[in-house]
């Protein structure tokens, strides 16, 4: 099969098992954006790439906060320094510490091993804050490896929801005759489409229960800069990449 075929039928297996996970996020998000919250993201290197989908983009949600740490973006250079810093104990704690999550607040965690210390730290932290902690991760990967540090936990272990984005241990789909590492990988397909699932949801109830939602329209179709700019003035001074 190749890699296209492999990623159906991985995102079959995601809404099969998933379903119920993705329809409690979404009442935590839309219940949290209707108190006047806001939702933060965060992963380390390319777990880092859902962080970037979710905020300021044509269909998501307005009121999301992208943490993006310098030092652990794909961005870095050398970048085989963010493989360091995302086991560096304390790193995590700090990032939170620097970030004005709230009680109430939401903060989304995304880490396919879930098993390195800055997501493991920055879930706990934002635990202790009085946000409500959603995991993105691979249970099965996640439960095949040990945390880096003796004695911690992994990721799904501190968070106050899991979703899972089935991918299996080393991410990779394709074997190839010959080749001893699997190619192509997919946590960012999957996790992406989870995560727009909720929003999508997340975006319904909203609407039914406010009459409005606060989404972006994108902002190269005629009108999309005037509809934004409602929403960017409604939240600013508390969506940080302002």
């Amino acid at each position: 099969m190749d890699y296209l075929d492999l990623v159906i039928e991985l995102l079959e297996e995601v809404r099969a098992t998933q379903r119920e996970a993705i329809r409690q996020a979404a009442g935590v998000i839309a219940e949290a954006i209707e108190r006047d919250h806001l939702v933060y993201v965060f992963g380390p290197t390319h777990a880092g790439i859902l962080a970037q989908e979710l905020f300021y983009r044509a269909g998501g949600l307005v009121p999301v906060n992208p943490i993006l740490p310098p030092g652990l973006t794909t961005d870095v250079r050398p970048v085989t320094l963010t493989s360091q810093l995302e086991r560096l104990p304390g790193f995590g704690a700090r990032i939170i510490g620097e970030t004005p999550i709230e009680p109430g607040d939401v903060l989304i965690v995304h880490s396919v091993s879930g098993r390195n210390a800055a997501v493991i730290e920055a879930a706990q932290a934002a635990r202790a804050r009085g946000a409500y902690v959603i995991a993105v991760t691979s249970l099965e990967y996640s439960r095949a490896v040990q945390p880096r540090q003796a004695g911690s936990p992994r990721l799904f272990e501190v968070a106050d929801l899991v979703l899972d984005n089935r991918a299996p241990i080393g991410d990779a789909l394709v074997a190839l005759p010959g080749l001893p590492q699997r190619v192509g990988p997919s946590s960012t397909v999957t996790g992406a489409a989870i995560l727009n699932a909720v929003v999508a949801q997340a975006a319904e109830l909203l609407l039914q229960r406010t009459g409005d939602c606060p989404v972006f329209l994108s902002a190269n179709l005629d009108g999309g800069d005037e509809h934004n700019r409602r929403w960017l003035e409604r939240y600013r001074g508390r969506l940080t990449y302002l």
